[in-house]
């Protein structure tokens, strides 16, 4: 199985391919998309869009794993994330690929045992792990594979596809569960 994973910003879109095959994980491809600050943003989506559909041309992943956005305090932070995420899964969507969306912590658990670990944690583990000779320049691009090895944990084991899977957690258990967990951060309209 080829699984292309995504981590999303306007100005940094990590992405990591790797193929599992019999419980081993192997890299086939990671990098980023480096936007500069003064492009406009619709410039921006469409290089994070054609770089995204380049590698997936180039690799015909079977899954796509991608970082949920993280709930801070800055609304428009979290709105450009959601641009980068909606050009991102829109890419895997017009290839036919199902998507699955994990939190930072829960991608953090899977790779580290740790949903609170650092960067740096994550990139010593994601480099050991994947038996990388050096880490990647980007911790975009580390936390990129962090997702895909994330969704091998998860969906990667024998057994077929994850696709009835991933589109019902894609679709409202994230939602639901950030709902339950958030009460005071959802408004209700009257």
């Amino acid at each position: 199985m080829i699984i292309l994973g995504v981590d999303p910003g306007t100005l940094i879109t990590g992405y990591g391919v790797i193929e599992v095959t019999k419980g081993r994980c192997r890299v086939l491809e990671y990098d980023v998309v480096k936007n500069r600050s003064n492009r406009s943003m619709p410039l921006r989506l469409k290089a994070i869009y054609s770089t995204l559909c380049d590698v997936i041309n180039r690799h015909h992943p079977d899954e796509f794993a991608i970082e949920t956005a993280f709930y801070g305090k800055n609304a428009q932070s979290a709105l450009k994330i959601g641009h980068a995420r909606g050009v991102s899964i829109l890419a895997a969507v017009n290839h036919e690929i199902p998507s699955t969306e994990y939190s930072p912590r829960e991608v953090k658990k899977a790779v580290v045992g740790n949903g609170a670990a650092s960067k740096e944690q994550v990139q010593a583990m994601i480099k050991s792990m994947l038996q990388l000779r050096q880490a990647p320049k980007f911790f975009d691009a580390t936390d990129a594979l962090a997702v895909a090895l994330c969704h091998s944990h998860r969906y990667g084991r024998p057994g077929g596809s994850s696709r009835s899977r991933s589109r019902s957690r894609f679709r409202s258990d994230l939602w639901s569960e950030y709902v339950r967990k958030h009460p005071e951060r959802v408004l209700v309209s009257r």
